[in-house]
């Protein structure tokens, strides 16, 4: 991953979005990591993963949840409960 100055991102953006293309580059201001820039291609495939990730997540709770005797009846009647 390169790395950039906040002030040289500034000075030439459209170097900075080249560089993106190939990989990720993080910009670095007063010696702190604030920001990445990357390709549309690289941060769809990251929303991809994130995406499935959290569909098995749900899927091994909710599998969890009715093992154990949670039914949509139940469900609704624990969400309703604060009203």
């Amino acid at each position: 991953m390169q790395i950039v100055s906040a002030t040289e991102a500034k000075q030439s953006f459209g170097s900075v979005i080249d560089k993106a293309q190939r990989e990720p580059v993080m910009i670095r201001k007063q010696n702190r990591d604030v920001a990445v820039i990357m390709s549309i291609e690289d941060y769809q495939r990251i929303t991809r993963i994130n995406i499935a990730e959290f569909q098995q997540f749900r899927d091994k709770i909710g599998k969890k949840a009715q093992n154990r005797g949670l039914t949509e009846e139940k469900l609704n009647e624990l969400l309703n409960d604060d009203q």
